[in-house]
């Protein structure tokens, strides 16, 4: 229905323009010998024609912005919709001024349309850049700005870094519950992310691929809200003071793998969830590529194996250590075999 308001709008205003255009100047429409009679409907027509195509264009454009009305207002604070009101009613004021001029200079079928289109251009503008800038505002006026504590709903506010999305690891606490609430992706990493996807190199692009596809994912987990974050912090030169930045605005958790990063928002008081660490805690022992020191207990069943055993009395089958029984050798764990008594762990001797 919007849509075709909207194109009668515009359709009605071009006719209008083209008649004018028309009864003005007759020669613009096949020459001189052009009758005004001609001229005004040839005018009327080519403006009706332009104004169907570019106002159902003009049309799709407006009813898309509404439909993203709804989640951009369930997305924004109170402090932004206030700043936002107010940045309306001064556009307005704004439009209405510049539209003045085109409504007395301008043939009244041209100017009131033109005028319009100013008045609405002027208060969508004034919004976003009030609601952009709402915190400043609303303090350069004396107003706090109360920020919604973190977890007072039950929930928490999470900001992921590219790593992290391409780990993966985030997506499984978000399965187990261990990461709800607000997930906040921003926009410059969705950037880094596609400009990795796009890479001419194999590896990036799968890496990249596969930190997009986690973001879908997390997207699609009931008690999880993915946002995108539109705020880029131009002041700060590095990805990582952005992420630090945001973070802190928020009040939020930093998701990370990147241990530099961990450290330095740590430094600064931001709450972080560092992937890796988290990963290193809870490994249950050694895993395959692990290097350790270990005593040589006896010989294995098999000729030419020693047998060792961890603190917690996981058994460790060494290839070439039998003549090295009693020694304290450096081994690197080379699998693994879980059993009905216990996990088993093969190891050969670093040389």
């Amino acid at each position: 229905m919007i849509i075709e308001a909207v194109r009668l709008v515009v359709t009605l205003a071009l006719t209008a323009a083209g008649f004018l255009l028309g009864r003005a100047s007759p020669a613009l429409f096949g020459g001189s010998d052009t009758a005004p009679d001609t001229a005004v409907v040839i005018g009327a027509v080519i403006g009706a024609g332009v104004g169907y195509v570019a106002g159902g264009l003009f049309g799709r454009l407006v009813r898309r912005g509404l439909d993203r009305a709804p989640e951009m207002a369930a997305r924004a604070t109170g402090p932004e919709l206030f700043a936002g009101a107010f940045g309306l009613i001064a556009g307005l004021l704004v439009g209405v001024a510049a539209a003045v001029p085109s409504v007395m200079l301008l043939p009244q079928l041209v100017g009131w349309p033109v005028g319009a289109l100013l008045v609405i251009v002027a208060a969508s503008y004034g919004s976003r850049v009030f609601a952009a800038r709402s915190e400043d505002l609303l303090a350069a006026a004396g107003l706090g700005v109360r920020r919604r504590p973190a977890g007072a709903d039950g929930s928490q506010t999470f900001v992921v870094d590219s790593s992290a999305a391409i780990d993966g690891r985030v997506l499984d606490l978000a399965q187990a519950g261990l990461v709800r609430g607000e997930v906040v992706v921003p926009v410059f990493v969705l950037d880094e992310l596609q400009g990795i996807a796009d890479s001419g190199d194999l590896n990036r692009r799968r890496r990249g691929r596969r930190g997009l596809d986690v973001l879908d994912a997390i997207g699609g987990i009931p008690g999880v809200i993915l946002v995108a974050e539109e705020r880029s912090y131009p002041e700060f030169p590095e990805v990582d003071a952005k992420l630090m930045g945001l973070a802190a605005d928020l009040e939020a958790v930093l998701v990370t793998t990147d241990h530099n990063l961990s450290r330095a928002a740590g430094l600064r008081g931001i709450s972080v969830l560092d992937l890796q660490a988290l990963g290193d805690s809870l490994r249950s022992g050694p895993v395959t590529g692990d290097r350790l020191e270990v005593v040589i207990e006896k010989e294995g069943t098999e000729p030419g194996q020693g047998v060792a055993y961890l603190d917690d009395g996981t058994l460790v089958v060494i290839e070439g250590a039998a003549s090295d029984v009693g020694a304290t050798r450096e081994v690197e764990i080379a699998g693994a075999l879980r059993t009905s008594v216990g996990k088993m762990l093969f190891a050969r001797l670093i040389t």
